[in-house]
Order: C-alpha cells, then sequence, then structure tokens
C-alpha cells in the first residue's frame, strides 16, 4: 500500500515524524517550502495507462439555492475546525458557478478573504513546467524516453533514467526534502535562498531509491531536473520560457514565479507549524526557493480557473502529447492516478499544492465540464488532512457524490 504521503498535502506530516533530535519537527521546516511531499517508494505495479474514474458517468449536481446553502455550511465547518483563518472555493459547470470566500485574511484582522486574492500554489507548479517540456517534445527537442543523461551529468544511474519517468514521478530518485542536512539548513533559516543544484545534490548523494520506472516516489528532485533540460534545450531560464510559452499563451495575468519572497498585494496572510516545536507561525514571506519549478508559483483562483481545463483539453500541446500526458499510472491508492504532471483523483485531474502557510487545490472532472479551485491559508493539518483537501471532499460530497476527491490521512 502506497503511504499516502505522495501528494502535495501529505509528505510533511509523514516526514516530519522521521526528524529526531534537536532537529525536532525540522522536516517542517524540511518541507519549508515544500511544493511537494516527501513520500515513500510504493510498488506501483504495471505502468500502463488506468481508466479514470471519470469515466463513471458522474452525477454533478445543479446549484440551486440550495445547494449553495449546503455548500456555504460544509465550508464554514471545514473552516472552524482548521488552523486556516480563511479559505476561497470556486466550482464553475455549465448552468451556474459557485464562488465564495470565507473568513479573514489573516489573524488579528477583520479584513475578510476575498476571491481576488494572489496565493503561493504550491505544487500546481509542475503543471506549468511539465507543460512546457511536452512543448519541447511537440518541437521535437527532445522525446519522453530520451535518458537525463543526455542532458544533465552527475545525476545517479542516469543513463537508465528517462525523461517520462521523472515526469510521472517514476525515476527512484530520493526527494531532496528527506535528507537530513537539507532539513537542517532550512530548519535553521526558512528563508535560506537554495540553487536548483543546491537541492539536487542533497538528493543525489543517495543514489537511486527504486529501478527506474518500476515504483511511484513523489519526489520534487524530478521536477528540478526538467527545469534544467528546458533550461539547456531552450536556452532561456524555466521561468522566462515558462511565461512565453505557457502563462502568455494561456492568457493568465496573474501567474507567476516570484523572485526571492517577492509576494504582491493582495494577498492572505499564510500559517504554518512547520518549525522545530510545532508552534504555529507567520509563514507569508518565506523564501520559496527550496521548491523552484517544482513549487514556487503564485497565482490567482481567476487564474486556475482558466488553467485547470487547459491543462485536462491539452490546447498548449498536439493532440498525440497529450495523450501521454494523460496516460496515468496506478500509484497504490484505489481511485488515484498520475500522470505526466498531472493527478486523477477519483475522476477530478490536475493538481494539488502545499508550502509552508498555504494549500490549494485544482482540478477538472471534464465529463461534466466542471472545474473547482480551492486556497486555504494555512498548510496545518487537522486530522491528518489540510484544509483545502477537507473542502474539496466537502465541496465533491455534495455535488458530485459519484466523484468525490480525497487523499488518505497521514497518519
Amino acid at each position: 500500500m502506497l503511504n499516502s504521503s505522495w501528494t502535495a498535502d501529505h509528505g510533511r506530516q509523514k516526514a516530519r515524524r522521521r526528524v529526531a533530535g534537536a532537529v525536532g519537527l525540522a522536516i517542517a521546516a524540511g518541507a519549508v517550502l515544500a511544493a511537494c511531499p516527501v513520500a515513500h517508494a510504493a510498488d506501483s505495479g504495471s505502468a500502463q495507462p488506468v481508466k479514470s474514474a471519470a469515466a463513471a458517468a458522474p452525477t454533478v449536481r445543479e446549484l440551486t439555492p440550495a445547494v449553495q446553502a449546503r455548500l456555504d455550511r460544509a465550508i464554514k465547518h471545514e473552516l472552524r475546525r482548521s488552523k486556516a483563518t480563511g479559505v476561497m472555493v470556486g466550482l464553475w459547470k455549465p448552468g451556474r458557478d459557485y464562488v465564495r470566500a470565507f473568513g479573514t485574511a489573516g489573524k488579528g484582522t477583520r479584513a475578510p478573504m476575498s476571491t481576488g486574492f494572489n496565493m503561493r500554489v504550491g505544487s500546481v507548479t509542475k503543471t506549468f513546467t511539465i507543460t512546457a517540456l511536452l512543448q519541447l517534445v511537440d518541437q521535437k527537442k527532445v522525446r519522453l524516453d530520451d535518458p537525463i543523461a543526455k542532458y544533465v551529468r552527475g545525476v545517479p544511474q542516469g543513463h537508465r533514467i528517462t525523461l517520462r519517468q521523472l515526469a510521472e514521478m517514476r525515476s527512484g530518485l530520493l526527494n531532496y526534502m528527506a535528507d537530513e542536512e537539507y532539513q537542517k539548513v532550512v530548519t535553521a533559516d526558512p528563508n535560506h535562498h537554495f540553487t536548483r543544484d543546491e537541492l539536487l545534490a542533497y538528493s543525489f548523494k543517495h543514489g537511486l531509491q527504486s529501478e527506474p520506472g518500476t515504483k511511484f516516489h513523489y519526489s520534487n528532485t524530478n521536477t528540478l531536473l526538467i527545469g534544467k533540460v528546458v533550461e539547456k534545450v531552450s536556452g532561456e531560464s524555466i521561468d522566462r520560457f515558462v511565461k512565453r510559452h505557457v502563462i502568455r499563451p494561456a492568457h493568465l495575468r496573474h501567474t507567476f514565479s516570484p523572485k526571492r519572497n517577492e509576494f504582491p498585494a493582495p494577498h492572505a496572510r499564510g500559517y504554518t507549524n512547520q518549525t522545530p516545536d510545532q508552534s504555529i507561525v507567520d509563514a507569508t514571506h518565506w523564501d520559496p526557493s527550496s521548491n523552484n519549478e517544482a513549487g514556487d508559483m503564485i497565482s490567482t483562483m481567476s487564474d486556475l480557473r482558466r488553467w485547470a481545463p487547459m491543462v485536462v483539453r491539452g490546447d498548449l500541446l498536439k493532440p498525440a502529447t497529450q495523450k501521454e500526458r494523460m496516460r496515468t499510472v496506478p500509484v497504490g491508492i484505489p481511485g488515484l492516478g498520475y500522470g505526466l504532471g498531472v493527478m486523477d483523483n477519483h475522476g477530478w485531474i490536475g493538481h494539488n499544492g502545499g508550502l509552508p502557510g498555504y494549500t490549494t487545490v485544482m482540478v477538472h472532472l471534464p465529463s461534466a465540464d466542471a472545474t473547482l479551485v480551492v486556497h486555504a491559508n494555512s498548510d496545518v493539518y487537522t486530522k491528518g488532512k489540510q484544509t483545502a483537501t477537507w473542502v474539496a471532499k466537502a465541496v465533491t460530497d455534495i455535488v458530485s457524490p459519484r466523484n468525490v476527491y480525497d487523499l488518505p490521512a497521514a497518519s
């Protein structure tokens, strides 16, 4: 059975319990800007495509006033029992939308949470980075089955690891966030500015954790390597390439990778317990460089509403390449699969994201043409799950009972 920490909002809680002594709960800071988790490898069986839960002819309820009232109550309940001060939810489907914010923008303020805020989106960033790679595939500048050694030197067994395996999290490379030295550095200073090569070095010294292509093992190391490939092949920085070839063509006005701890207003304050003593602190302006192209991006609800269906449709890719992206492999948990930088969660396709202070869910249910975006200003767990996950589950319990977004609780 796959450890439930593979997703963007599960790994840190599991991992921090593996850290002992003076470091205490350092993985909290060890995931200190974690776009995604420190995951355990799990045998996911065959790499053949699996059928999406979306094939089960979903029922999506009409957003009548009565249904909207139920949603209001359910979301307020999840917010009350969470460590977040605010949450925003957007559900768009043919006929009527539901777009609302609840709570406040931070502690000690009466300023309301707003659906227009900029928010840190964590591993939703991966959907942009992998799209950039796939555009190079379309241009015939790279092939998915090329070995990473063709582009990047020094990768353990790099001649045996393909770009496809990196994108689908089956390379066998350790997530650098699991490295104890990394954890110590980021715990001592959550504003430490990491370079990509510095982060990769933390992973490479451990070699392979499993044979390439045999096990699903969620690892930010994979996405950082893909960023290096994009840069080498295109001659541009990954940020510039994504901006020119992904963000602008998608007409996303408020999505970008920040420089250092840049975070334009308006935004909510973000709260985390990724601290040595698990105390909850304000992480709003912590440096996100420990994520780089794996999870450092800032976006808005309106941009993600536009982006989610574009990812699922493959608007910026050729059909054959999009088909490769959407070929999901099992991860060891019923109802969940992972493609090339996309997650299939009981038919809802997209990605989630978490880093200190913020959690996001961005998914699209193609068979119902429905899109769901959830942002919360906390990454603290309540009963093994983070606020955005609880809210996404509560919403889909009501509106799409045959396709309920959910993740196993971390324990």
